[in-house]
């Protein structure tokens, strides 16, 4: 079975729908869903605060780009628009592929530019990192070891205190 760990953000309009509703978008290929992070946005500081949360799917014989394309489906749905002045600016919906596995286990790299996997910075940032604990303690991420390290570890650990578990979210179905 080929899974893919999604990484779900929101800083724009009603932050829980938009999650919520890329979560039920995913429908049977979602295996489990963290829990929501409220976080400080990362790369450009002037914006409203993130709800981050991880998501873990499943499909049979799925490429790398299917789950690329899933990601971008969801962000459409969500009337997503990209402004090129501000890579890092605030969205309705921000889905990235962190990690694609095949149907083996085996990790899927790749250096295309429009998908690169591992994802090239998961492992600087908190609000992947802490989410995906959630749903797996025991996961690597391909290229840098165990998330519960990668969280122990600088910058990772010095960006923890930024995040506030809000459990008064659930998205799980």
């Amino acid at each position: 079975m080929t899974t893919a760990v999604l990484s779900l953000g929101s800083n724009l309009g009603d932050r829980v729908a938009h999650l919520r509703a890329a979560v039920d978008g995913l429908g049977d290929e979602l295996l489990s869903v963290s829990g929501v992070y409220e976080t400080e946005p990362w790369g450009d500081p002037d914006q409203p605060r993130y709800l981050n949360a991880v998501a873990l799917v499943l499909r049979p014989g799925a490429s790398a780009e299917h789950w690329l394309n899933v990601a971008r489906v969801m962000e459409t749905r969500a009337n997503r628009e990209r402004d090129p002045e501000r890579r890092f600016g605030p969205r309705t919906l921000d889905v990235d592929v962190i990690t694609v596995s095949a149907d083996d286990g085996t990790p899927v790299v790749s250096a295309d530019p429009d998908l690169t996997l591992p994802h090239p910075r998961a492992h600087l940032r908190a609000f992947v990192l802490r989410p995906w604990l959630d749903i797996q303690p025991y996961a690597d991420l391909p290229g840098h070891g165990r998330l519960f390290d990668l969280v122990r570890a600088d910058p990772v650990a010095s960006d923890l205190a930024g995040l506030r578990a809000r459990d008064d979210i659930s998205l799980e179905t």
